[in-house]
C-alpha cells in the first residue's frame, strides 16, 4: 500500500461525504478522486517517466488533489514554500532535479507550469496545464520504499536542507498513531498551518489514507480557524504551541465550543501554562506532545494522564528503541547524558539536498544531535543540542536549560539564550526575552541563580518585542543571534 490508495475506497463509500474543506470550498470524496484522476493524467503528459513533482504553492484548494495526482502516479512530490525567494528557489530545483515544476514562479526549467498566486482550485490547476494531450494512465505497481516526498527544513550552509521520504516511513505513523487515538472516519481533523510544514502535511495525509474530514485554510487565522471547526465539528486539532495558544485565546474570547476530543501539538515543548490554556478553552480535549525531527519521524510522546514527568517529552513510540549514547558510541547508562540515538521505521530515506555534518550514525540508529537522558521509567528528558552549546570559559553550556529556568519566571513569555565575544571567557552568555509583564534585567539573573550554577547565569538580558519564528513554530535563533550581533536588541536595566 502507498500514501492515497484508499481514496478510491472513500470515494465509492462515501461518495457525497466532504474529504477536504479549505475555507469556504468543500470538496467530496467523489470530486476529490475525479480531479487527482484528471490531474495525474496532466502530470503523467507532462513530466518525463518517474521524475519528480515540485509543487510550489499556497494552502489552496486544489493542493491536495494536486499532491495526491502527482504521489498516485508513482512520482515523488518536493513541497517548496511559496514566500521564498525565486534566488533560494532556484538552487534548491536545480539540486534536487524534479521532473515537473508546478509554482507561481517562473523558475528556470525545461518543464513549468505557471499557476495563479490566489489559491488556486483543481479547475484552475488543470487548466494551467493548457492544451496537454491527455493518455490513459498506464498501471504501475508502486513500492512502499518508494520515494513520495520530499520537504526543507533550515540546513546550516544558508539554503534548506531537502529530505526524503517513502511511504512507508508515514504509513508505519499512522500505525503507531491510531493504536494512541484511534483516529478514523468518523473524526474531522482541523489543520491550520501550512502545508509545506511536515505536521499538517502529515495530517492532510492521515485524513487521506483513514477517511476522515479535513480542515485547512489558505493562510492561518486563529479566529477563523476556530469559526472553522465548530462549524464542521472538528474533534483532532494539529498545531504548534504558537498557533494552540493563540487559537485558544480566541475560543475563549469568543465563547466558541469545539468538540475536540484530541488536540496534537509538535515543533516545541508546551508549559505548563500552555496546558492550563489548552484545559481552559477545550476542557474535553486529550493533550498530546510529540517529540521528532524532520528527519526522524516520531520519536516520544507525551501524553495527559500518563504521568510523564514535567521536564520529559514523553516515551518512545511502541516501534522506536532509543539509546543514549557519548561521542564515542559507547551506550550509557539510565540517568546518564548524551546524545540521543533513534531506531525506528519511521526515520527518512536521506537528505535530498546537501548532506549535514550533523547526522550521526551508529548501525540502524541515527542522532540529529539531541543531547538527553533517560530516566528510571524509560521517559527521555532532553537537555538541549550539541550545535547549540555554548563554551564559556571552557565549560559547555546549554542554552536550553538556562532557557527553561528564563521561562519559569511568569514575566516572561519567551526566551533565548546565546553566546556573545567576550574576550576573557571566550563567549558569555546572554539573554533575549519577551516579556508579558514588566520585569528587571537583576530580577531575572536573581531568579536564575536559584536554579542554575554561576557558569550558567546571564551576564547581559536584552528584551524583544517583536520575537522572530521559523515557518514551524520555533524560535528563530539565527535571526536573534542576527539582532543581538547587529545590536538591535534593547538592553533590559
Amino acid at each position: 500500500m502507498i500514501i492515497g490508495a484508499t481514496l478510491a475506497d472513500h470515494a465509492a463509500r462515501r461518495p457525497a461525504a466532504p474529504a477536504v474543506v479549505c475555507d469556504a470550498t468543500e470538496i467530496t470524496w467523489q470530486e476529490l478522486l475525479r480531479q487527482r484522476d484528471r490531474l495525474a493524467v496532466l502530470i503523467e503528459a507532462t513530466s518525463p517517466d518517474g521524475k519528480a513533482v515540485a509543487l510550489q504553492l499556497r494552502n489552496c484548494p486544489g493542493f491536495m488533489p494536486l499532491l495526491l495526482a502527482s504521489i498516485s502516479t508513482g512520482r515523488e512530490a518536493q513541497i517548496f514554500d511559496p514566500d521564498w525567494p525565486l534566488a533560494m528557489s532556484q538552487p534548491l530545483i536545480d539540486q534536487v532535479n524534479p521532473g515537473l515544476v508546478i509554482s507561481h514562479q517562473r523558475p528556470a526549467h525545461p518543464h513549468l507550469i505557471e499557476v495563479p498566486d490566489d489559491h488556486p482550485d483543481a479547475d484552475a490547476l488543470i487548466a494551467a496545464f493548457g492544451g496537454i494531450e491527455e493518455k490513459p494512465l498506464p498501471q504501475r505497481e508502486v513500492s512502499n520504499l518508494a520515494p513520495f516526498y520530499v520537504g526543507f527544513t533550515s540546513g546550516s550552509t544558508g539554503l534548506p536542507k531537502g529530505y526524503r521520504r517513502h511511504h512507508r516511513s508515514w504509513l508505519e505513523s499512522f500505525v503507531v498513531e491510531q493504536e494512541e487515538f484511534g483516529v478514523s472516519a468518523d473524526d474531522v481533523l482541523l489543520a491550520p498551518g501550512t502545508m509545506t510544514h511536515s505536521l499538517f502535511l502529515y495530517a492532510a495525509a492521515h485524513a487521506m489514507q483513514v477517511g476522515a474530514t479535513l480542515l485547512m485554510s489558505r493562510a492561518f487565522r486563529p479566529d477563523r480557524a476556530i469559526r472553522m471547526g465548530q462549524e464542521h465539528g472538528a474533534t483532532i486539532l494539529y498545531g504548534v504551541p504558537s498557533q494552540l495558544r493563540l487559537m485558544a485565546e480566541s475560543a475563549l474570547s469568543s465563547g466558541i465550543q469545539l468538540p475536540l476530543r484530541l488536540i496534537q501539538s509538535s515543533g516545541a515543548k508546551l508549559g505548563e501554562s500552555d496546558h492550563a490554556l489548552l484545559k481552559r478553552a477545550f476542557p474535553q480535549a486529550v493533550i498530546a506532545e510529540f517529540y521528532g525531527a524532520s528527519e526522524l519521524s516520531f520519536i516520544a510522546l507525551r501524553k495527559q494522564g500518563e504521568g510523564a514527568p514535567e521536564t520529559s517529552v514523553g516515551r518512545p513510540f511502541r516501534t522506536v528503541r532509543l539509546a543514549i549514547r557519548d561521542a564515542q558510541g559507547k551506550e550509557l547508562a539510565t540517568g546518564e547524558t548524551g546524545l540521543v540515538f533513534v531506531e525506528s521505521p519511521m526515520v527518512f530515506m536521506g537528505f535530498a539536498t546537501q548532506n549535514e555534518a550533523s547526522l550521526r550514525r551508529h548501525g540502524e540508529a541515527l542522532s540529529v544531535g539531541d543531547v538527553g537522558f533517560l530516566d528510571e521509567r524509560g521517559f527521555l528528558h532532553l537537555v538541549g543540542r550539541a550545535d547549540r552549546m555554548i563554551i564559556s570559559s571552557g565549560k559547555n553550556i546549554s542554552p536550553e536549560v538556562v532557557e527553561a529556568a528564563l521561562a519559569r519566571h511568569p514575566a516572561v513569555k519567551a526566551a533565548a539564550v546565546l553566546g556573545e565575544p567576550d574576550p576573557v571567557r571566550g563567549l558569555r552568555l546572554v539573554a533575549v526575552v519577551s516579556l508579558r509583564a514588566p520585569v528587571s534585567a537583576s530580577a531575572l539573573i536573581a531568579h536564575c541563580r536559584e536554579s542554575l550554577p554561576l557558569a550558567m547565569i546571564p551576564r547581559h538580558v536584552f528584551q524583544t518585542a517583536d520575537w522572530p519564528m521559523t515557518r514551524s513554530g520555533k524560535t528563530d535563533f539565527a535571526a536573534l543571534q542576527r539582532q543581538l550581533d547587529g545590536g538591535v536588541l534593547e538592553r533590559l536595566a
